[in-house]
């Protein structure tokens, strides 16, 4: 084997585990206590994000109804160029950010209790086997 192709060890990527092992039980803590402590507030950005969502009917409804007289197509092209239609769109895209925020942050923080967990297990598992 030449020396530019280098063992099979050497070109094989390190096993997640030694990753996982270097994960302290303090940083575990760490996300539980955020998932605890951010329940509320990811509820709260869920809750605005659904109503500000089912809103968006109500409003377009309330302007379409200021133009009963024409058709309406008429109707919902003025209701998509209001400006409260366009100030609710902004408060709705602020709302689903926040929402995607808390959500992906909190995923982030779960899986990486679940990948700690799982080298536990794993510890456990490969503990019994060798006892």
């Amino acid at each position: 084997m030449s020396e530019s192709q280098g063992s099979r060890s050497e070109r094989r990527p390190q096993r997640a585990d030694s990753f996982l092992a270097m994960i302290p039980d303090e940083e575990i803590d760490k996300a539980l206590a955020y998932l605890r402590d951010t329940a509320l507030d990811a509820a709260k950005a869920k809750a605005q994000r659904l109503y500000l969502d089912d809103y968006s009917r109500v409003l377009r409804a309330l302007i379409m109804s200021e133009h009963l007289a024409e058709p309406v197509n008429a109707q919902e092209r003025h209701a998509y160029a209001d400006i409260r239609y366009k100030t609710h769109l902004e408060a709705l895209k602020t709302a689903i950010f926040e929402d995607e925020k808390c959500r992906f942050l909190r995923e982030a923080a779960s899986a990486k209790v679940e990948a700690w967990r799982t080298y536990q297990a794993n510890l456990r598992s490969e503990g019994k086997a060798y006892s």
